[in-house]
């Protein structure tokens, strides 16, 4: 049997002998499924045809990825406490593992919310059934379950010293980010995925319920992902794409995104 993985959001099935009928990850509202269909592809040929490319950020910040289906990077992160694997990708072959293996490994796996669950699994098995943490609120959205994934609940978990995840909502009801105090030099850095989100211009943060159909949070929504930020120091936020990046003050960043969003929703910033 074959684990048939999405193209559109590149969530990998469990192992089936034909493709799903459809991807309830696409299917609904905060996902699509393209004008062409909903097709499907495997690990094995997404290795001939996708090389994952990898870029240092700063010291222990990496980022992988090979631009497939959404077209997020993960985060390697080299920590004291050990590798974290920030947010997944679909794209897994032998050059990755063996590289990453010389860093180190992997010993924890963290995602952000469900676009990005992809191929967590395979993941996990290639670096010695690392676990995977999943905020509890979304674990209706694993089409894929595997042994390794340890559902937390709250509003944080503390993987090791420095190393934090912080439930924010938004974009989910279990979205997270990822704090790490010893990144950017010791001032801190937010791994965010698209909870929240870099904008093009690399100025502004964005929120949004989805991104492709352009649904909006509300205001009380957004708040709430300023106030689940605000005990921590950083300095850096690390967005879902290889560019996207805020390098600096970017606190001041997420507290002006915020009130900016705000006062747009409820029309008290004039334009």
């Amino acid at each position: 049997m074959t684990a048939f993985i999405c193209t559109a959001c590149g969530t990998q099935f469990p192992p089936s002998d034909k493709p799903p009928a459809l991807c309830p990850i696409c299917e609904e509202e905060r996902q699509y499924v393209p004008p062409g269909g909903q097709r499907w592809t495997t690990l094995e040929a997404l290795a001939k045809s996708h090389m994952n490319s990898f870029r240092e950020y700063e010291p222990g910040v990496i980022g992988v990825g090979a631009g497939f289906a959404i077209g997020q990077r993960a985060l390697l992160l080299r920590t004291r406490g050990g590798n974290v694997l920030w947010d997944c990708v679909s794209t897994l072959d032998p050059a990755t593992v063996t590289l990453i293996k010389g860093l180190g490994g992997i010993q924890a796996i963290a995602i952000s919310h469900p676009h990005f669950y992809t191929a967590m699994g395979e993941w996990s098995r290639a670096f010695g059934d690392a676990p995977i943490h999943l905020h509890a609120t979304d674990k209706d959205w694993i089409v894929n379950p595997d042994p390794a994934v340890k559902l937390w609940s709250g509003d944080t978990l503390r993987l090791w010293d420095g190393v934090t995840l912080i439930r924010c909502g938004g974009h989910f009801p279990g979205g997270a980010v990822l704090h790490w105090q010893g990144g950017a030099g010791g001032k801190g850095i937010v791994c965010s995925g698209d909870i929240l989100t870099v904008t093009t211009d690399r100025k502004w943060l964005s929120f949004m319920r989805s991104y492709p159909n352009l649904i909006p949070l509300s205001a009380k929504e957004v708040e709430a992902i300023g106030a689940a930020m605000q005990p921590f120091a950083f300095d850096t936020i690390y967005g879902h794409y290889f560019d996207r990046v805020i390098p600096a003050d970017a606190k001041v960043v997420l507290e002006k995104s915020v009130a900016r969003y705000v006062g747009a929703v409820n029309g008290t910033r004039g334009y």
